[in-house]
């Protein structure tokens, strides 16, 4: 802990807090969109998806498979509480969730920048306080850029690093220089930066994971902590936002428990008793049969399938192409046309996935079966190379068996292809011409749903004479190993929204592939992809951007980095009937920070 004198620290960083007079001015908002205008006048009320009457009290418990060791979730080291965000840690400015991209003003009354947004300036809200009661001021926003560009997880480095001058005019204003990045997108990433209070911060150990209780101005303060068990947080009753329009109908529980649980089944039947109040499913075969019990049967349980309007989130194996096994990319292709989707979605799915090759799939940014269009094709003209042209012109699909789990057309037509790359048969092995190596890899999974996948898998790759290993690991190995690139192949899901952007380097930019803790779980190191997410960045309007947008998603295609698995397009989410939620649900789906306890519940 450090008190406010902590200035030459801060000077350390490069910040300077004088006034310019001579700054252009621009017109003061209350909300930013990445493309048009906010959907909500100046004036609104509430939120549309959220119940501006609905009752305060009550306790909240939420069940978590994993473990954790830090509630400082800003910082690579340890397994952390991300739900510290949001629920303790509030940012400059709010998401409306109803749109797919604009905040609205939370610490931030309002917000400025110009037609090119070469800068934008926050004017924080003066009733801002952190739940110390300190004020929320200019320098703790610039403290914590500070901190978070040169300590922090990798994109709040890589993005806040964009900032070429970071200046305060006055104790509640702050303006922030992007030098002509070219990035439209760094003032709303900026509005989302956490902001943490300057007086309670020691820099010294902020990269250390701690258990210490973080002091931040959200609705909820840390109230109890046992340590990979559980985390207690009570709501502020002198939380200074809670009549903001942003809040209104929010953060209605006076208690929120998160229960943590090292293993899927054990969590299911914890649900089962009531030991905690929802859970998102997951699976499929237990969504279709496994509740079946007492109270799912009586309606104590509430069975709730939510359709999001954003892209559908997609299951992949992920080739870590760091490995030399998948460096070529004809065996990346062979092993995608070596995965029987039809068996596998029929014999443990019933049915209920589909499966696109897209990133983006269900959603009009989704370049699969749609031919590029004028400008996707002129971004694309200088990596003419990397794209197929059945995937440029849209009749691209990925195989499909006939559900046998003996296709012989797809695996004659990966025989060839593994060929081409060297292979061939020696007897039931699949061995390197040269080397005489076998092909063999290891399957990384942490749930039986995984497992299940993986070994199925690894029966169609056998009859390729391809030996696949299946490793289960608990939760807390499995992240360790996934974040440090410790594996051949995982499964991931990278969920995307409607606007995409700077996290798109943190996925799969070139600079991500060497960064432990990043996503770019299969180590793309492409020009293509990185040109493209700054054409993406610089579009103004919503055409340019959605161009942009599907022309990555190609370049994604094209390199075969992840197999398809399936594409999930609805939610599925279980909870005790003492929990409600309002009639309208938001595009961005199930929002538990909208929910509420039944009045004729206990409290």
């Amino acid at each position: 802990m450090r008190g406010r004198a902590f200035v030459c620290g801060v000077l350390a960083f490069g910040i300077s807090l004088a006034v310019h007079a001579d700054w252009a001015s621009a017109a003061e908002s209350y909300a930013i969109a990445m493309h048009g205008a906010p959907a909500l006048p100046a004036d609104f009320s509430h939120m549309p998806y959220a119940n501006p009457d609905a009752p305060k009290g009550g306790r909240l418990v939420e069940g978590i498979l994993g473990t954790f060791d830090s509630l400082n979730p800003m910082i690579v080291r340890g397994l952390a509480v991300q739900q510290i965000r949001g629920f303790v840690v509030e940012s400059l400015m709010a998401r409306g969730n109803d749109e797919a991209f604009t905040l609205y003003g939370l610490l931030a009354k309002s917000v400025e920048t110009d037609d090119s947004r070469s800068y934008v300036t926050f004017h924080l809200d003066p009733k801002a306080r952190f739940s110390d009661g300190q004020p929320v001021l200019a320098e703790d926003v610039l403290f914590s850029w500070a901190l978070l560009r040169d300590r922090g997880r990798p994109n709040h480095r890589q993005f806040y690093s964009k900032v070429t001058k970071a200046e305060a005019p006055d104790p509640l204003t702050v303006r922030f220089d992007f030098g002509g990045a070219g990035d439209r997108e760094l003032p709303l990433i900026l509005g989302l930066m956490p902001v943490l209070p300057k007086h309670a911060v020691d820099v010294a150990t902020f990269e250390e994971t701690s258990m210490s209780p973080p002091i931040g101005s959200g609705p909820y303060r840390v109230s109890a902590v046992k340590p990979g068990a559980s985390v207690t947080l009570t709501r502020n009753p002198d939380y200074w936002g809670r009549d903001l329009p942003v809040n209104r109908g929010l953060w209605n529980f006076d208690e929120i428990r998160l229960d943590f649980y090292r293993e899927a089944n054990s969590a299911f039947e914890a649900f089962k008793r009531g030991l905690y109040d929802f859970r998102v499913e997951t699976e499929p075969l237990r969504w279709h049969e496994g509740y079946d019990f007492p109270a799912a049967r009586d309606g104590r349980v509430i069975r709730d399938t939510i359709r999001p309007g954003i892209p559908q989130p997609s299951e992949f194996l992920v080739f870590n192409t760091r490995r030399p096994v998948f460096s070529d990319v004809r065996v990346r292709e062979a092993l995608t046309l070596l995965f029987d989707f039809e068996w596998i979605n029929r014999n443990y799915f019933f049915g209920l996935y589909t499966r696109s090759a897209s990133f983006f799939a269900g959603s009009e940014l989704s370049a699969y079966g749609r031919a590029a269009d004028d400008r996707e094709r002129e971004l694309l003209k200088p990596f003419g190379s990397h794209i197929p042209s059945d995937i440029l012109d849209g009749t691209y699909r990925l195989p499909v068996s006939d559900g046998s789990g003996r296709d012989r057309a797809t695996l004659r037509a990966a025989l060839n292809l593994l060929s081409q790359a060297g292979y061939e048969l020696d007897g039931t092995m699949l061995r390197q011409r040269s080397t005489k190596a076998p092909l063999t890899f290891e399957i990384l999974v942490t749930t039986r749903d995984q497992e299940r996948i993986a070994l199925a898998y690894s029966r169609d790759l056998k009859r390729a004479g391809i030996e696949a290993s299946v490793r289960a690991v608990d939760a807390v190995q499995f992240d360790q190993r996934r974040l440090g690139f410790d594996f051949d192949m995982i499964q991931n899901r990278w969920d995307q929204s409607l606007s995409p952007g700077n996290e798109q380097y943190f996925y799969w930019g070139s600079e991500a592939a060497d960064n432990q803790g990043t996503r770019n779980y299969m180590g793309a190191k492409d020009p293509a992809i990185d040109a493209l997410i700054a054409a993406m960045l610089e579009a103004r309007e919503h055409p340019a951007f959605v161009s942009a947008v599907r022309a990555l998603d190609r370049t994604l295609m094209s390199g075969c980095y992840a197999i398809p698995l399936f594409n999930a397009g609805e939610q599925w989410i279980a909870r005790w009937n003492r929990i409600e939620r309002p009639a309208a649900t938001a595009l961005n789906g199930y929002l538990p920070e909208t929910w509420w306890q039944r009045p004729d519940q206990p409290k």
